[in-house]
């Protein structure tokens, strides 16, 4: 009897921390993924609400390395090479990060893993940087959200939150003939 009931609180226990923990999470946790043939393409992101808050230019800063969601750094995850934006991306798992101001953001990708926000984020990690424009919404998105809008062999990663769009090329390439 006494077995039983150790089993029984030690269950409890473990369901109500496991079941607290998560309901701490004020940004949750969001997945979003595309398939094109062989690639395979997953972006691991938390997703920061508006709640009447003033975004870009405030509450995420322009001008300053933002880890692009909330929580721990965005993570996009590719199992073949892709181009994105122009620039060929090895296979692999990758932080994003960006850099948002008025009228464009720094896209970021870099070789760090598992970092919690922008705030050990380093430079000298990074695969590959560039710029693309914000496309301003007339409707307002109240969670940030990233998407992947696939046609065909290309497609466009986007994050869009508020008012604000951003867009971000990529290209599948072509699976190699196997010999």
């Amino acid at each position: 009897m006494r077995i039983r009931l150790y089993y029984a609180v030690i269950l409890f226990l473990l369901t109500y921390s496991v079941s607290y923990a998560q309901e701490q999470r004020i940004s949750p946790l969001s997945v979003t993924t595309s398939r094109y043939k062989d690639t395979y393409v997953k972006i691991v992101y938390s997703q920061p609400q508006k709640k009447g808050r003033e975004i870009f230019g405030n509450l995420v800063p322009y001008g300053q390395v933002w880890r692009t969601g909330a929580n721990e750094a965005t993570e996009i995850t590719i199992t073949t090479d892709i181009i994105i934006n122009g620039t060929e991306l090895k296979a692999g798992t990758y932080s994003i990060f960006t850099i948002p101001n008025a009228s464009s953001w720094t896209i970021i990708i870099n070789a760090d893993l598992g970092l919690w926000g922008s705030y050990n984020y380093n430079e000298k990690r990074d695969v590959m940087r560039f710029v693309v424009p914000v496309v301003k919404n007339n409707q307002v998105t109240e969670s940030f959200t990233i998407g992947i809008d696939p046609r065909n062999n290309v497609a466009d990663i986007f994050f869009v939150w508020d008012k604000t769009r951003v867009n971000i090329p990529v290209q599948y390439l072509e699976p190699k003939p196997k010999p």
